[in-house]
């Protein structure tokens, strides 16, 4: 996966659009730690294979160990534990699509190291990793996707218990199952009954002016102990509650991809949604509370998962178009500029100087490639950085959803130009496309500083001195000009200052004398 980045970190700077401006090429020129954290983070470190107690071997081995006098007992099967070997992310996205939870490492293998993500030694760097499942004994494999069954398995739950044959106590043969196979170190005290885990996920951020501890939002919650596993995401509080029941201890996963539409990270395995273990904890469940002294790397997702779902459901609310639905961001901590690529969604590969780099990696990377990238270097551990950052970020792919490709490609091509003419990605607001770099930016700016007030109580006046005039839409929002509005004058042929005003005077006619005294103004 490493040839990967090597790949996109230069075409990413030739194609940043940064919210700070100045020059896009800000990537440390020594090693250091935090470049580090570009391609590696915390890999799994697997020990020896364990019995899997929820064989239907190890089963029928509890059954005659509990009941000696009831003779053999059929266990039924109720799963499979199984591999895929996906190809591509077509065969990956088609079983995620048929509902199969998929890790990227075995069930039962002890883990010496947890972590955040495993490759196979046996598959090529490059290539989607074997991915781990249980699936019912009904499922229908799909055609030409590689797999194998590796043991058949009896998970008990409720359903389970009302079903299967005999009278027995199956929650004593599960405890049991554990015991015969050497895994009862892993099982809670007898005296606990089966818990479903629940808790609440949390981070602080220390710029709220009060309740400056709020919930991780929207993000994926997994469990599991060997092959019985339960998925679930947070509310908006940060609180989850799994469906399943669990009498050992789980080992406890956040993956960030939001129930609203988003993804974070690539994982480094060609998987589109970066992991964050945090550890084995009680089948009752685990609370989590993460700061600005946590894990660097969990801080930053974590805010970024939490501005991007804050920047949705503000758009719920106010009516503003939405980002594309499954977007894909990256958090780079070796840069500090952020950017729009929308390259997931098909933008900018036909940009000459991208797609010369690139060359014949562009289907790869329109696969993989981030749609947004934010730059956190100099913003660890700044919740209030990394969330303004993160929110004008998603005011661009608002601004992209109605405007398209072919626009964003003059968009970044100026972006581009100003760049080697001027030393700065703004430039001087002249030359060809000057107008779409206008209207994107202040938009954007316009949209940050407006959340960052909501959230923080101030306006931080970001970008003011830029030579666009983001104050416009600040005052036009305060004369009753709403922001769906704003963004409803800014289709695909408004590309410059001027017909931003006429799109506003023409819908808007109610508002023609704001509208004029606002861009007198500021000289437009």
């Amino acid at each position: 996966m490493k040839w990967f980045f090597k790949m996109m970190l230069p075409a990413l700077v030739l194609v940043s659009c940064s919210k700070e401006g100045g020059s896009p090429v800000e990537v440390s020129p020594v090693s250091t730690k935090e470049n580090v954290e570009v391609v590696a983070h915390d890999v799994i470190e697997l020990g020896r294979k364990l019995e899997n107690p929820y064989s239907v071997t190890n089963v029928g081995k509890a059954l005659a160990a509990l009941y000696p006098t009831r003779g053999e007992v059929s266990v039924p099967v109720t799963d499979y534990y199984v591999r895929f070997l996906p190809k591509d992310t077509v065969q990956f996205n088609l079983l995620s699509d048929l509902g199969v939870e998929m890790l990227d490492h075995p069930m039962d293998c002890e883990i010496l190291r947890d972590g955040d993500y495993y490759h196979d030694p046996s598959v090529p760097e490059g290539e989607i990793t074997w991915q781990y499942a249980v699936v019912p004994p009904d499922f229908d494999f799909p055609q030409g996707i590689r797999y194998e069954i590796l043991e058949e398995c009896f998970i008990p739950d409720e359903e389970v218990e009302t079903r299967s044959p005999g009278d027995f106590d199956w929650n004593a043969v599960e405890r049991m199952a554990f015991e015969v196979t050497g895994n009862n170190g892993l099982l809670e005290p007898e005296t606990r009954a089966k818990a479903r885990p629940s808790g609440r996920i949390t981070i602080v951020d220390d710029k709220l002016r009060s309740k400056k501890t709020v919930g991780v939002a929207g993000v994926k919650m997994v469990a599991n102990v060997f092959v019985k596993i339960a998925t679930t995401y947070t509310d908006e509080n940060g609180n989850y509650e799994f469906s399943r029941k669990f009498s050992a201890r789980p080992r406890y996963r956040i993956c960030f991809k939001n129930r609203v539409g988003f993804s974070i990270g690539l994982n480094l395995i060609l998987i589109p949604a970066s992991i964050s273990a945090i550890g084995k904890g009680s089948s009752t469940g685990i609370d989590l509370t993460i700061d600005k002294n946590s894990d660097a790397t969990l801080f930053r997702r974590c805010v970024v998962n939490n501005a991007a779902y804050d920047y949705f459901k503000k758009c719920q609310a106010t009516g503003v178009t939405m980002p594309p639905k499954n977007l894909r961001f990256w958090i780079l901590n070796i840069l500090r500029p952020s950017s729009t690529l929308m390259m997931h969604h098909g933008a900018l590969l036909d940009n000459k100087l991208v797609s010369k780099y690139i060359g014949k990696y562009a289907s790869i990377v329109r696969i993989f490639a981030p749609d947004i990238t934010i730059g956190s270097k100099d913003k660890n551990g700044d919740y209030a950085a990394l969330y303004s950052t993160t929110v004008h970020e998603m005011a661009h792919a608002s601004h992209f959803n109605k405007v398209g490709t072919d626009y964003w490609r003059k968009y970044a091509t100026y972006i581009l130009t100003s760049y080697i003419s001027t030393g700065d990605c703004y430039g001087t607001g002249n030359g060809e496309n000057a107008g779409y770099c206008e209207i994107g930016e202040m938009w954007a700016y316009y949209m940050e500083n407006a959340l960052y007030k909501e959230r923080y109580g101030r306006n931080p006046g970001f970008g003011n001195e830029y030579w666009f005039k983001s104050q416009i839409l600040s005052e036009l929002e305060a004369g009753g000009i709403s922001r769906s509005d704003i963004l409803d004058c800014m289709g695909y042929y408004t590309n410059d200052i001027k017909i931003l005003k006429s799109v506003l005077l023409e819908n808007r006619a109610d508002k023609a004398a704001l509208i004029d005294k606002v861009f007198k103004k500021y000289g437009r």
